[in-house]
């Protein structure tokens, strides 16, 4: 062993290990992937699950509402969990309010559009 320590040159022996790189520069490119998925993938869903809510306990009697089966139809009847959907003359079924996707016409806009066009025509 003696004759290792006076063979080998001294920086050999005393090598300083390397240090260990900052833990938060070690993080940072995970750190910047999940803020980039927060904003391309979280937020946006979470917007749009906001606004579907408030569509939702927007229905009313007389809108017209597409379903995400793609029915469409006016709502007769507004429960708690549920609405009744004519979707024909003598034909109503009966739908979770989740399952509407859209309102295509809401019932205090055909009633604008009906006192607009009365207005209109009276002039």
């Amino acid at each position: 062993m003696h004759f290792l320590a006076t063979a080998l040159p001294s920086f050999v022996l005393t090598a300083a290990s390397p240090e260990a790189p900052n833990p938060i520069t070690q993080f940072a490119p995970l750190i910047f992937i999940g803020v980039i998925f927060y904003f391309l993938l979280i937020r946006p869903q979470q917007k749009q699950r906001k606004e579907l809510q408030k569509l939702i306990s927007a229905l009313k009697t007389g809108d017209k509402v597409v379903t995400s089966g793609g029915i469409h139809g006016m709502i007769s009847n507004v429960k708690e969990r549920t609405v009744l959907l004519k979707v024909a003359d003598n034909v109503k079924i009966e739908i979770d309010k989740a399952s509407v996707a859209t309102v295509l016409e809401s019932s205090k806009d055909s009633a604008a559009e009906a006192s607009g066009t009365s207005d209109a025509s009276a002039s």
